[in-house]
């Protein structure tokens, strides 16, 4: 998934590269040992789908890159069991007007043995506004006095409400009052990175090695491109007493049914996104042996359109589209994961929008004939066969069943003939980047948990993670006036309104509210996702 850029479930790699670059096959005695290789040290298991497409903090913008840069470096703050508290930070001070937040570091220290200052998580935002630097997210920073304005080429560096007091003191001016701003600063855009190391080597992230400093639980010990991650204790976290993990293998495996196999064998300890996912194929069996876990996710699966298209050009078309997607019936038939059909752009797990607000039905045929009606005559067209629409996925078996059965459902509903093309991971976000595309498949899992996050990415056509070239004045207004909104309720209603609006033109089909599945050994502790999808391996313990 693209995130959080959720990105998501599934992605891709050469199985045989895989296997032959991990020690995770091998004999029944060599599994046994796996949690600690006969060493007594605490090893982890796990795999994910495909190569990170970046360990940059601020140019990732995907789930498996996320996967690893949360467990190797910290933010100001961070996640524990759903609550935000300090991590960097020792301690933070907000002002009255909750426009000026005071962050008093900790000594902590980077893995090569330097102070982690202030000076550094400066540098690293200052990176990801830089427009020079083009970081896809540096709008989960416009929160920032002066942000917006220097990213878009409007301000300046000067200008910015980022001021570094002295070595453990960092000041940060807001635009505006943000309530979700610590949670903010936990997301992986806001991590600081070791200034005199990027300053010295503009490629420091593309390898582990001394170049890759890390302020995290765990460094970047080994990285087999395509092949695998070894993750190892970090001796200089500040908090490294309370980190029971002494290592984590981390292989790179494309097919879910692989996975589940290595599971199933004892050669990997936990599966389930974002380290891979439970196979459709082995949901129904892991339920029957009462290990399958199930959790509410703050995750949306949806299709974009590609709003320059030939065809995807015509709202009706894409409404009609929209509407004749069986969302149950997917549900009901290939997911089997208890999760809910998506009718709107925001999922059911987040404040306020929990219950349908009524935009449109789940497989209303009728409506989706109408629309596709009206679509055929505004752009001439007597006949459905006359369009061809192009359905574009990254490689997985997860995205190419889903795909299957909506395909079906187009043609035999609409008469729309449907061609499924799917990429490597890399290639595909490239092709979304560049609109070369007419309708392709996304997760989104949120940023932080608020229904601005899901919103967001649509308020410019330039925004970095929109991916469809639609954009409304009307909508981007509304969203601008939620920031600004301190009242609860009425900001809610604003980003509803906002909301109204784009499920009025379809820039996007919402088609599924996710759940997170995964399974995983007896002797994993404390080791699930939380609501926005994140792992984080601090906290995790093996015993056997």
């Amino acid at each position: 998934m693209k995130k959080n850029s959720i990105l998501l479930l599934s992605l891709l790699l050469a199985l045989s590269v895989v296997l032959a670059a991990c020690n995770f096959g091998g004999s029944e005695e060599k599994d046994s040992s796996s949690s600690d290789n006969g060493t007594g040290a605490k090893e982890l298991n796990v795999v994910i789908a495909s190569e990170p497409p970046s360990l940059h903090p601020q140019l990732a913008t995907d789930s498996t890159s996320n996967a690893i840069l949360q467990n190797v470096f910290e933010g100001l703050t961070t996640v524990k069991d759903g609550e935000v508290v300090n991590a960097a930070a020792e301690d933070v001070k907000i002002s009255e007007d909750l426009l000026t937040y005071t962050f008093t570091l900790k000594d902590a220290k980077w893995s090569n043995g330097d102070a982690v200052t202030a000076e550094d998580f400066a540098y690293a935002w200052k990176f990801a506004l830089n427009p020079e630097n083009a970081s896809e997210y540096a709008s989960i920073l416009y929160s920032i006095k002066g942000a917006q304005a220097y990213n878009l080429g409007e301000g300046s560096e000067e200008d910015l409400g980022i001021k570094v007091v002295d070595e453990k003191t960092l000041e940060v001016t807001l635009e505006n009052p943000t309530p979700y701003f610590l949670e903010l600063t936990a997301f992986k855009t806001y991590y600081p990175i070791h200034k005199a190391t990027a300053e010295a080597n503009d490629t420091w992230y593309a390898e582990a090695g001394d170049t890759y400093i890390t302020n995290g639980p765990f460094t970047l010990a080994d990285w087999q491109h395509s092949g695998s991650i070894t993750l190892e204790k970090n001796d200089s976290y500040w908090d490294a007493k309370n980190v029971a993990l002494d290592k984590v293998n981390i292989s790179m495996v494309e097919n879910e049914a692989t996975a589940s196999t290595m599971f199933d064998a004892g050669e990997i300890d936990f599966l389930g996104s974002p380290f891979q996912t439970v196979g459709l194929d082995v949901i129904d069996r892991y339920k029957e042996e009462g290990i399958l876990n199930i959790a509410d996710y703050a995750s949306i699966y949806i299709y974009k359109f590609n709003t320059t298209g030939e065809f995807t050009s015509n709202a009706n078309i894409r409404k009609a589209l929209t509407l004749a997607i069986d969302r149950q019936g997917l549900i009901d038939n290939v997911l089997k994961g208890e999760q809910s059909p998506a009718l709107g752009m925001v999922p059911t797990a987040v404040n306020g929008f929990e219950e349908d607000r009524g935009y449109f039905k789940d497989n209303d045929i009728e409506e989706a004939k109408a629309a596709l009606e009206a679509g055929m005559k505004e752009l001439g067209i007597s006949d459905p066969s006359e369009i061809s629409i192009g359905l574009s996925i990254n490689t997985s078996e997860a995205h190419s069943a889903i795909a299957q059965f909506i395909q079906e459902g187009w043609h035999s509903n609409l008469g729309i003939d449907i061609t499924i093309d799917n990429s490597e991971w890399q290639v595909y976000l490239d092709k979304l980047t560049n609109l070369d595309f007419d309708v392709a498949r996304m997760g989104w899992i949120g940023d932080y948990n608020d229904a601005y996050t899901f919103l967001e990415s649509y308020d410019s056509a330039a925004n970095g993670n929109n991916d469809t070239g639609w954009e409304n004045p009307q909508y981007a207004e509304l969203l601008k006036k939620s920031i600004t909104e301190t009242d609860a309720d009425a900001r809610i209603d604003l980003m509803k309104q906002a909301e109204a609006i784009a499920m009025t033109e379809f820039p996007i089909a919402p088609i599924y509210n996710y759940t997170n599945l995964s399974v995983k050994k007896d002797y994993v502790e404390n080791m699930q996702t939380d609501a926005l999808g994140n792992i984080y391996l601090k906290y995790v313990d093996i015993n056997k």
